[in-house]
């Protein structure tokens, strides 16, 4: 039965645990089942409604009304007034054993014993002011609250957990002090590390979550002395130096683009670079794929390269490239003039003629800024009209 209301809650977008269906369902008496069953086997009419609102449908009271009331709380506030009641209410006293012998003085009889019981109930039981009045919270001292009993009702078992340093705070685990670092077993260490490691600036990510430096964080200063004191700098300058020719050669000198493919920053890079003495080969390798940005004579080539503005940035050649190929297309453009009609088939006509896309030759016209002037020179050198 639980589970039948379990899921009729669900489909009436209001989810209750499990704990909160049982009691819910405590409420009602056994000859009920076939009512909630009859009810939970449909469809809801409304939405949303939990369990205390099924039980409240069952007992006469209208869908619309009963989701009213689940939107605003009100079953919830029904509850915590029930509980605080329940709380307020006095434990029955144990039956008196009739061979224990007492020496109370006896309770009252007759009329005058049940006038003095309903003043005292009238008294304990809270005014409606009382009810709708705003508690006050009082600050509870875990370290001097005793713990509660665990035979009362409505008790929780409370885990032994830290106390919470922030929503999505991670704890992080004790770092080892640097020295373990110099020591023989440190080798070890750095060896396996190296394996993973590109460079000096991934090493260094990867151990300083769990080793110290020499004064507080790990540096790239202690970790070079360490590596020096072990012998392992050289091995590494070497995998660097490597590392860093075959990127400059795979991206064709665009330092940018190198270090993404590292995964350094610029002055990562520019410090890498320095450390394994290669400024000078990289300076040429740039010089040389500036060189043959330049002097690349095919057009299709060249129109490509135009579009790719923070390649040409990267190697400083981005003015002097877009100047040649202004002139060249200027050159280009000039002789198909009087046999176009529009700039679009003039860039067609460039295009066949060269064998490059037309599409690339009327971009290239528009982003060098020839396109205003070869409008003006196509619409005045149109055919004339004759009479």
């Amino acid at each position: 039965m639980a589970v039948a209301v379990s899921d009729f809650c669900r489909r009436a977008k209001s989810p209750a645990p499990a704990p909160e269906v049982r009691e819910a369902l405590a409420l009602l008496a056994e000859d009920d089942d076939f009512r909630v069953r009859a009810l939970a086997d449909g469809e809801p009419e409304t939405s949303p409604l939990g369990p205390f609102a099924v039980v409240d449908i069952l007992q006469g009271t209208a869908p619309a009304v009963a989701a009213q009331r689940q939107s605003c709380g009100f079953y919830d506030v029904a509850r915590e007034l029930a509980y605080v009641r329940e709380q307020k209410t006095p434990k029955p006293a144990p039956a008196a054993d009739p061979a224990i012998p007492t020496f109370a003085t006896p309770a009252p009889s007759g009329d005058g014993a049940g006038k003095a019981a309903k003043k005292g109930a009238k008294a304990e039981e809270p005014s409606i002011l009382e009810r709708i009045a705003p508690k006050k919270r009082v600050a509870v001292d875990e370290e001097t609250t005793s713990p509660m009993d665990p035979d009362e009702g409505h008790s929780f078992l409370r885990r032994d957990l830290p106390r919470p340093r922030g929503r999505f705070t991670r704890v992080e685990a004790p770092r080892t002090p640097f020295v373990e670092l110099t020591r023989p077993g440190g080798k070890d260490i750095l060896e396996a590390s190296l394996e993973g490691s590109e460079h000096r600036f991934a090493l260094l990510r990867n151990l300083s979550h769990r080793f110290n430096g020499s004064r507080g964080d790990l540096s790239l200063v202690d970790l070079e002395t360490v590596l020096r004191d072990h012998g392992l700098l050289e091995a590494l300058q070497e995998k660097e130096r490597l590392q860093l020719l075959d990127a400059y050669t795979q991206q064709r000198g665009a330092t940018g683009r190198v270090g993404w493919a590292l995964g350094v920053s610029p002055p990562e890079l520019q410090r890498l670079v320095s450390a394994v003495g290669l400024t000078e080969e990289v300076e040429a390798l740039r010089e040389r794929f500036r060189r043959e940005a330049l002097a690349t004579s095919h057009l299709t080539h060249r129109l490509d390269l135009l579009g790719r503005e923070k390649y040409l940035a990267d190697l400083g050649i981005q003015r002097k490239f877009n100047d040649a190929l202004r002139k060249e297309l200027e050159r280009l453009l000039r002789d198909e003039v009087p046999t176009s009609s529009d700039l679009h088939g003039l860039a067609e006509a460039v295009g066949r003629k060269y064998g490059s896309p037309g599409e690339l030759v009327f971009r290239a016209i528009e982003r060098l800024g020839l396109a205003e002037g070869l409008r003006k020179q196509l619409h005045s050198g149109g055919p004339s009209s004759t009479p």
